[in-house]
């Protein structure tokens, strides 16, 4: 940057506020696969939205980018910068007010996730969006990337879960859009805009998210399945009887646990025995007394007659449940430590969950035959991780270099059966071709035409989505 910019902006966010120094801009630059390395001019941490809009306005003035960083837990390259500046909102940090009678929690973005669970815990409410990542990524990178998580089924994405958005344009304007409002049909909602958009078109700086009374009965367990084909019969006689108090369904395969328990500690197998897959069910409920624990039982009962399970097990504490989520949790890190993994975050309609990890397994396996399949995730709302661990006996270079064929084989099933290559995680700069071949040119016209008419300059977080 010339130095009388960079003097400028210093001013702005003061002196120990502007990150200079390579090691220390590390963090910043941080992609969680490790898969780029990223690069920056500079590192900006302003906390207020009037200094980041003083920052956007000189960026815009002189063509700079801006590439938004949170968490930086992100999977798809979405905050990988190349030079510019790279603005974190890491002093955001600030929960601005809790109105438990509107149920809604007003926060800056720079409030990691787990952090926003706790304040809403303590007032006897729920903000139900859930992830791995809890404990690092910020809420600000949760609405850029429309986050999913394990409740999804029940609560929606955070698309779902967003009233109101602050937001700083490229042109360093402030949109003020932050409303407590359940209902406001006062023209185009602007605010979905900038939900997914990964910090593309703007710089979220405050949200309005919905809060929902706390639980007062969770039911926690993991059943052992006699075989893939059978969990969506489960899942559909538990979603008749259960209602909405089904608040999570997710698939583990054997595999995912085999690591678990091999790589990561404090991983057991609850089970005496092997089973070759596992549906992780939870329920809630408001009311302390009710007939969850019966219902489930009878289903389950019902499922064992019926040869779809053959062992259940179930969390009898905080402590258990935490220990059975744990598995689903670590399969990721798991895979990583086993080796190479090819990774893929996609959806299909629930009904065809099942077709596709067979028809894809098949697939991959004609190209890597002693591959390792393991799909696992949320098949209760569509969503499966359809990770492929490499084989025993390969290198891992030689098997990563097979990435590119394997997610062509992958995306191109997802495509045929009308999914989506990017269920949860984003677009960012990984999936940005698989995008455009996979898209219709009418969504990708669209698309631009929306970039151009927001940030024409292309200054905000450029090169991710399109």
């Amino acid at each position: 940057l010339p130095k009388n910019i960079e003097s400028q902006l210093e001013k702005i966010v003061g002196q120990n506020s502007i990150i200079r120094d390579n090691n220390a801009m590390a963090p910043y630059l941080h992609e969680e696969r490790g898969l780029v390395t990223g690069n920056a001019d500079i590192v900006l941490r302003p906390n207020s939205v009037q200094k980041i809009s003083s920052i956007a306005k000189i960026c815009a003035k002189e063509k700079i980018s801006i590439v938004p960083v949170g968490g930086s837990t992100g999977l798809v390259g979405g905050t990988v910068a190349s030079g510019g500046v790279v603005l974190a909102t890491d002093r955001l940090d600030k929960i601005i007010e809790i109105d438990s009678l509107n149920g809604t929690i007003t926060t800056e973005s720079g409030v990691i996730l787990s952090k926003l669970q706790t304040a809403a815990a303590e007032k006897g409410c729920l903000f139900p969006l859930s992830l791995g990542a809890e404990g690092s990524c910020s809420i600000g990178g949760n609405l850029s990337t429309n986050a999913g998580g394990v409740s999804v089924l029940r609560y929606g994405n955070t698309r779902d879960l967003v009233l109101g958005l602050e937001v700083v344009l490229p042109n360093g304007e402030i949109w003020d859009g932050l409303t407590a409002l359940r209902k406001d049909n006062t023209g185009y909602d602007l605010k979905q805009l900038f939900v997914g958009s990964e910090g593309t078109l703007g710089i979220i700086t405050k949200a309005v998210l919905k809060l929902f009374p706390a639980p007062k009965t969770t039911i926690t367990i993991v059943a052992g399945l006699t075989k893939l084909d059978v969990i969506l019969t489960l899942f559909n006689q538990t979603r008749e009887l259960c209602g909405d108090c089904l608040t999570a369904f997710e698939l583990i395969p054997r595999i995912g646990l085999e690591l678990g328990t091999a790589h990561i500690p404090g991983i057991i197998d609850p089970f005496q025995t092997a089973h070759p897959y596992y549906a992780l069910i939870e329920l809630t409920s408001n009311l302390k007394k009710n007939n969850l624990r019966e219902t489930i039982e009878i289903i389950l009962t019902r499922a064992m007659e019926d040869n779809i399970v053959s062992d259940a097990v179930f969390a009898e504490s905080g402590s258990q449940r935490q220990d059975l989520w744990k598995i689903r949790e670590e399969i990721p890190a798991a895979q990583s430590r086993e080796g190479g993994s090819i990774k893929h975050d996609i959806s299909v309609p629930v009904s065809k969950t099942i077709d596709f990890i067979k028809e894809a397994s098949r697939r991959v396996s004609k190209v890597i035959p002693d591959i390792r399949p393991c799909p696992f995730g949320h098949i209760g709302d569509g969503n499966i991780h359809y990770n492929l661990t490499q084989p025993i006996n390969m290198k891992k270079e030689i098997f990563m270099q097979k990435s590119g064929e394997i997610n062509r084989i992958v995306h191109d099933l997802v495509s045929e059966m009308n999914g989506s290559i990017s269920a949860e995680h984003g677009i960012g700069f990984f999936k940005r071709d698989d995008l455009a071949r996979y898209a219709s040119p009418t969504k990708i016209s669209l698309m631009q035409a929306i970039k151009r008419a927001i940030d024409p300059d292309n200054i905000m977080n450029p090169g991710k989505i399109l």
